[in-house]
């Protein structure tokens, strides 16, 4: 599905913002953009553990919010600014599990594409 995987997400997210709004708990925005993915025939995995690895131990309790056709991790977030780490865990993310692309999303943007970044390794 390349890139157009990504636009999908983006259109979904776009959709949910447009039909909610800013404001919501970030599970409510969760909740909403797994379901308008599902509409749209793409499979979602809510709250996937992800384990870190140090000098060969795992360590558990990291989640990622929502892993996309196995392949794309998207981070949802619903603040009025994303603080600098939000991006940071996003990218220990995709190292942590050999993923290449990712999104933040902040449904707390009164734009939504504003709160949008497309994260790549």
């Amino acid at each position: 599905m390349g890139d157009d995987l990504t636009g999908e997400i983006i259109g979904a997210a776009v959709e949910v913002h447009r039909v909610l709004g800013p404001g919501l708990l970030e599970n409510i925005y969760e909740e909403a953009l797994c379901h308008e993915l599902s509409l749209r025939g793409i499979s979602v995995r809510r709250q996937v553990d992800v384990d870190v690895m140090y000098k060969g131990l795992e360590i558990r309790g990291q989640r990622l919010d929502i892993l996309v056709e196995g392949e794309v991790i998207v981070e949802l977030k619903s603040v009025s600014r994303l603080p600098d780490v939000a991006l940071a865990q996003t990218l220990s993310y995709l190292k942590a599990t050999g993923l290449k692309r990712a999104l933040l999303i902040n449904f707390g943007e009164k734009r939504l594409v504003d709160g949008i970044k497309r994260i790549s390794l």
